[in-house]
């Protein structure tokens, strides 16, 4: 009986709740954005971050496990594999640094700090000529 509704909820149009992606925070501050994408089990050799063409944020992960068991008495081998990969594009704010910006995995989570470029309020001084 109950492969009778495994076969209804793993279809196309039903799709698997562990197949979520992952969730995403975006603050703001006075001098930077900060991307937050959790990633437990993740570390920095799964992450790709780059500008793409386009000058947009792009954020690849990908994570590949292979566990074998192997039972010498009943000569069995057992393998379980994890593939999880994900992809995010996020359009960049016109005042993002790009040339600045730093990514860095702690704790599960990459961090993506964009500061923004820095203007500098110029005191223009101009004699005025009277006529």
């Amino acid at each position: 009986m109950p492969s009778i509704f495994n076969d209804f909820f793993d279809t196309d149009f039903m799709l698997r709740p562990n197949a979520t992606a992952p969730a995403i925070n975006v603050k703001e501050t006075e001098k930077e954005y900060t991307v937050e994408l959790a990633a437990p089990g993740l570390k920095k050799d799964d992450f790709n971050v780059n500008i793409d063409k386009d000058g947009n944020l792009h954020i690849h992960m990908e994570s590949k496990n292979e566990q074998k068991e192997e039972d010498k008495k009943a000569h069995y081998l057992r393998r379980e594999f994890s593939y999880s990969k994900y992809e995010q594009t996020l359009l960049l704010p016109d005042d993002v640094d790009k040339e600045k910006i730093e990514a860095k995995v702690n704790d599960g989570v990459l961090t993506v700090n964009l500061p923004k470029v820095e203007h500098k309020e110029e005191k223009t001084l101009k004699q005025i000529e009277v006529k």
